[in-house]
């Protein structure tokens, strides 16, 4: 079953002369196993919609249903929370445990799982993300490098086997090993344990390489929700909501605008370079 948004509305310090709608009349599903980009300028509502996904924050009206279950019911909530994974921003937030393997194992424990089963996830976890046991196992996690800290923060979410994984800008301040290192982790988490990923990010070309719908949002609407193609082929547009286009479709509008005949649909830095080698051998 799918995650369904119908007429989500929500406005910060309703009521008061201060009010402000950051969320306005939203209707959205995600099917499951969508990779999902979710893009716009900073103050568009990303954050404030993903943090209804898991009832973090309740409609001002409208609802949100994980599966079927309402989220504004108390009584099941918790049952829609079990399948959403949440990967906050800042890592340092997340962690907190002596160890890294104690971090991971917090949520399957706190799950009544048995021990056996607690350190069998926490293994598959930290193999996942890429954290060699023998080496962080017993590390704290404060002295993990950034990108490090991540990851462990990923392996602790990974480890309760949510059913969709929600991530507000995962890979932002990053060197780019980092940020392939953590992109990587999402795509095998997704791939192993087949389940939706619904990803915020200001990076186009993490959501250009990744994603397979991309959601715009603009003033608290969805402006364009389709394929990566369509979104980030039209550079001109994404500039006038205050984005940038991936490196890739820039780059493929600008050999364009001086006579290179490049497909419109070139928007990963994979195709532009396929098709450049294509052209360099005549074959195009």
């Amino acid at each position: 079953m799918p995650i369904v948004l119908e007429k989500l509305t929500y406005t910060y310090q309703n009521g008061s002369i201060n009010a402000f709608t950051a969320l306005n009349d939203i209707d959205l599903t995600i099917n499951d196993g969508e990779f999902v980009g979710l893009i716009g300028h900073t103050g568009s509502g990303k954050s404030t919609l993903i943090q209804h996904l898991n009832g973090l924050m309740q409609p001002t009206s409208g609802k949100v249903y994980v599966d079927g279950i309402d989220m504004s019911d108390k009584k099941v909530r918790k049952l829609g929370r079990q399948r959403i994974g949440m990967a906050f921003q800042y890592p340092d937030y997340q962690l907190f445990a002596e160890t890294v393997a104690k971090d991971i194992a917090f949520g399957p424990k706190n799950m009544g799982l048995t021990d056996e089963e607690v350190d069998r996830r926490v293994r598959e976890a930290m193999r996942i993300v890429g954290l060699n046991e023998t080496v962080f196992a017993d590390k704290s996690p404060f002295e993990l490098s950034g990108g490090e800290k991540r990851r462990a923060a990923l392996a602790g979410i990974i480890a309760m086997y949510p059913k969709y994984l929600v991530l507000d800008e995962p890979m932002a301040g990053l060197d780019p090993s980092g940020r392939r290192g953590v992109l990587e982790t999402i795509e095998r988490f997704r791939e192993e344990l087949n389940s939706t990923v619904i990803m915020v990010s200001h990076s186009m070309d993490d959501v250009a390489k990744s994603a397979e719908r991309v959601i715009v949002l603009q003033d608290g609407r969805i402006y364009r929700d389709g394929a990566p193609a369509d979104v980030f082929c039209d550079a001109e547009e994404l500039n006038r909501l205050g984005l940038d286009a991936p490196f890739a479709a820039r780059l493929a509008a600008e050999l364009r605008r001086r006579g290179c005949n490049v497909p419109s649909d070139i928007y990963t830095n994979e195709a532009l370079a396929c098709f450049i080698e294509h052209l360099v051998k005549g074959e195009v």
